[in-house]
């Protein structure tokens, strides 16, 4: 997923949410292609696995997504019941799991989930890295 979001010339972000064993949500980044804020892979496969699940409640789901999910995405996950969040590479700047503020430890939010940081970190981050290097060459040739 994340490589649709590469292809589409978005920031590389893809996210999948599987529940026993079967995938049933996907998503990459579509924020510029939707000019939609709220574009986000996280959101999208939420999206989607409500929608083939015809529940908010992604109860008993596990979401994977290639980057550290930002609060707003961490809201959505903590609001759809899932259960546990897998993620790769950490965000140091906008980060809600672990890196700039861990939403997870706000024992107040109604609901939570496990979260577990730094899986396939290496791919992630050197997906993401390729992506903005990319880009820099880009912007400086344009100059």
């Amino acid at each position: 997923m994340a490589k649709k979001s590469y292809d589409d010339d978005e920031v590389p972000v893809g996210a999948i949410i599987v529940k026993d064993n079967i995938i049933i949500g996907r998503g990459h980044n579509q924020l510029i292609r939707k000019n939609d804020p709220t574009g986000h892979a996280e959101i999208i496969a939420i999206r989607d696995a409500a929608q083939f699940i015809s529940n908010y409640r992604l109860i008993n789901c596990d979401i994977y997504v290639t980057l550290e999910p930002c609060a707003m995405c961490a809201g959505a996950i903590f609001n759809s019941r899932i259960k546990n969040l897998f993620f790769g590479a950490h965000d140091p700047k906008t980060g809600a799991c672990e890196s700039v503020v861990n939403l997870g430890f706000f024992k107040t939010l109604n609901h939570h989930c496990h979260i577990h940081g730094g899986i396939l970190q290496e791919e992630s981050k050197n997906l993401l890295q390729k992506f903005f290097k990319e880009k820099r060459i880009i912007k400086t040739a344009v100059k």
